[in-house]
């Protein structure tokens, strides 16, 4: 257990410093920042934590830091010649009108839109062949754009319907009650809501999630005791009942409420990290009716898909890593009554269900595969997409005949197409008119060898015609972690990139979801060193094809894809000449006593676990693996001021630690975002700010005077 010794300040605050040995055209004079004597003992083993002050959020002297970093990045970012054009190209390209799939609830038509350049999706209805009208607009709901729509969620028949907003990109939601015929709001507005939707019981009220708030700062504070509440209409938050949670029970650290479409049942999911969770059901039926488990253990991912009266069917991955659909009756819902389905396959199942069909969308290296089934289990067609790519949205009310689905690729922007359930055909309803030429670009899959043999898929996408002459800039971008799966998605950002020659690589690396949770598993814990093993062999495979060399490679993600870049680049920080880490967990010792970071230790481990555990995470942390006398790559931390779910702090110190030991003329910035969080939400004016700034410094510091295609940004 770590034990905190007395601080004391070692180093004056905030004193610039000339001496980092920068040529004159890119010198960057950083602010000192003070470091104190935290020591932390971890199994007798001490271990130095200088730039500890940093966490707190809240103290005058952290901001003063970053007001410091940010003049030193933005001084550094402004000095970049065609840093301006990017942003101008950004924003030429985004300027399109962007349509959501339509949705139906109770009279109305509903789908989001975006004119172009808004800050935020606003969300429009139509009734019957009647005009869109807006139906609700967040960029109303602040002056700057960066209070967003967090989640929407309708009564069965329409009439209501509850939204949340996120105010500065945190994770802590208000929620709001409104009749859908009038506008007016019909409630209260609700508070402190964290990590939940709104799950509506009939026109009564609805169930939704929060923590207590914590003590200290509420962005960065320990959250790790969840608890669903039902809020009964006309009356005061304070008399919200407790459902399920509370000091009285096992603690959970995310639980959730959702009501089944038919209103009859309600189900609880219950879950102590981030993989596993127990399952319980209630018929709201019976008004003396008691939470019933379904699942009493967290050694599986489990939730119910759909119902018929009794039956249930519920979605599990309990002796099928790849998941499968099972039957069972809710009079006697455990494992032990389970049958089979939909069984397993070789590929990662993703269910749907509308128009009274299962539709099974399939990973199949990392692409989309549907199959449509009726609710007796017989296959009635696999449903050939327009395309190799991903495919989302297979889904809708039971008594539809048609619904929406969306296909996307890196190549082709996200079009709607009207499917009929009956005829198994659909029509394309909408597609983006954009500035941009798919048949001139070309992605193709590889598979390369990892460092124990293991065999990586990769997507590498780029102009046609491209020549393999080592000397192409290239994005490596992966996230391999919690078994979330990175599937092909057009990027608007991307194409600027590849425009200017640019490589956009993606590897479906361990720890993520692409091959179930075996794929999972095998970049966990004692196995984390697999993921970075297997992004460094993605590196080592585009520089011996040719593709780039190390003087022209970044490598890229966010959350646990920053921590990938940071584990990356402290352990070969020659393989690539930029590292681009995004609001990143970079303190693994400590991640855990963070907001709900204690909910990654399914993943991670904790130091406190074992002295082996704690040897491992320190032995690739990035805050405690930056070395003196080593030539980083030039580094350009990302992250937001109200991001809490990694905090800040994370990159705060990472940046601190790099600065400190960087050797040689790669700069070494950090560029905060205020009134930014985690990512979600996050203005569209922000976001093209963030790429244009992003691939200026990237491409400056590979050592381009000028942009690589400077024709693509006086094209009309």
């Amino acid at each position: 257990m770590p034990k905190t010794l007395t601080i004391v300040l070692v180093i004056i605050f905030l004193i610039p410093n000339s001496s980092k040995a920068q040529n004159e055209t890119s010198k960057v004079n950083y602010p000192d920042t003070k470091k104190v004597d935290t020591v932390d003992t971890y199994f007798n083993t001490e271990v130095k934590d200088p730039y500890r002050w940093l966490e707190d959020d809240r103290s005058s002297e952290t901001e003063a830091w970053v007001k410091a970093e940010n003049k030193v990045t933005f001084g550094y970012l402004e000095k970049i010649p065609f840093r301006t054009a990017l942003k101008t190209r950004l924003e030429k390209l985004w300027n399109y009108e962007k349509l959501g799939a339509p949705f139906k609830e109770g009279d109305y038509t509903y789908f989001y839109k975006n004119d172009g350049l808004q800050d935020q999706y606003v969300v429009y209805r139509q009734k019957d062949d009647t005009a869109p009208e807006v139906f609700l607009d967040p960029n109303t709901f602040s002056d700057d754009g960066t209070t967003s729509l967090a989640g929407l969620s309708f009564t069965k028949d329409g009439t209501l319907a509850g939204y949340l907003i996120s105010e500065g990109g945190s994770d802590w939601r208000k929620a709001m009650v409104i009749n859908t015929e009038s506008m007016a709001i019909v409630e209260d507005t609700l508070i402190d809501i964290k990590f939940s939707g709104l799950a509506w019981k009939g026109n009564e009220g609805f169930y939704y999630s929060s923590y207590d708030k914590p003590e200290g700062s509420e962005l960065s504070a320990k959250t790790d005791q969840h608890k669903v509440y039902f809020h009964k209409l006309g009356t005061s938050q304070k008399e919200d009942r407790l459902v399920y949670g509370g000091q009285f029970e096992e603690k959970h650290r995310y639980i959730g409420a959702s009501v089944s479409e038919d209103q009859r049942f309600l189900t609880i999911s219950a879950a102590t990290s981030t993989s596993g969770n127990k399952l319980f059901i209630k018929d709201l039926q019976d008004p003396n009716g008691l939470l019933t488990p379904i699942v009493s253990d967290t050694d599986s991912d489990n939730y119910l898909i759909d119902n018929v009266g009794s039956k249930l069917y519920i979605v599990t991955n309990r002796n099928a890593p790849n998941k499968k659909i099972i039957t069972v009756d809710a009079a006697e819902p455990t494992p032990e009554n389970w049958k089979d389905f939909i069984p397993e396959t070789e590929n990662v199942l993703s269910p749907g269900t509308g128009g009274g069909y299962f539709f099974t969308e399939y990973m199949v290296d990392a692409v989309s595969k549907v199959m449509q089934y009726d609710y007796d289990g017989t296959l009635i067609r696999e449903i050939k997409l327009p395309g190799v790519g991903s495919a989302s949205g297979f889904g809708g009310k039971k008594e539809e005949t048609d619904f929406y689905f969306s296909f996307t690729n890196y190549v082709t922007p996200g079009s709607s197409y009207k499917y009929n359930v009956e005829s198994g055909t659909y029509d394309l309803y909408w597609k983006p008119e954009i500035d941009f030429k798919s048949d001139e670009y070309e992605s193709k899959q590889v598979f390369y060898s990892s460092k124990d043999g293991t065999k990586i898929p990769m997507i590498i996408t780029h102009k046609k015609g491209l020549d393999l002459n080592g000397k192409n800039p290239t994005i490596l971008y992966a996230y391999g972690g919690f078994n979330i799966s990175i599937t092909p998605a057009f990027s608007i950002a991307n194409t600027v990139w590849m425009e200017q020659g640019g490589i956009y690589a993606v590897p479906n690396i361990r720890g993520g979801g692409e091959y179930g949770e075996k794929w999972h598993k095998a970049g966990i814990k004692m196995k984390k060193q697999n993921v970075f093993d297997d992004f460094i062999a993605a590196a080592e495979y585009l520089i011996d094809k040719n593709y780039t060399a190390s003087d022209h490679l970044a490598i890229r993600g966010g959350s646990n894809g920053g921590l990938l870049v940071g584990a990356t680049m402290t352990q070969r920080p020659d393989l690539m000449q930029v590292a681009l880490p995004a609001v990143g967990v970079m303190d693994m010792l400590r991640y855990h006593t963070f907001t709900a970071g204690a909910g990654w230790a399914y993943d991670y481990g904790t130091a406190e676990d074992s002295k082996e555990m704690f040897d491992y995470l320190k032995g690739y942390s990035p805050v405690h693996n930056i070395k003196k006398g080593i030539e980083y790559p030039a580094t350009l931390v990302t992250t937001g001021d109200h991001d809490d779910r990694v905090v800040p702090a994370h990159s705060f110190k990472f940046a601190a630690e790099l600065q400190e030991k960087q050797t040689g003329e790669n700069p070494t910035l950090i560029r905060i975002e205020t009134k930014a969080g985690h990512g979600a939400g996050t203005p569209v004016s922000k976001i093209i700010e963030q790429y244009a700034d992003i691939f200026a410094f990237t491409l400056y510091t590979m050592g381009f005077e000028e942009l690589p295609n400077q024709a693509v940004l006086n094209s009309p």
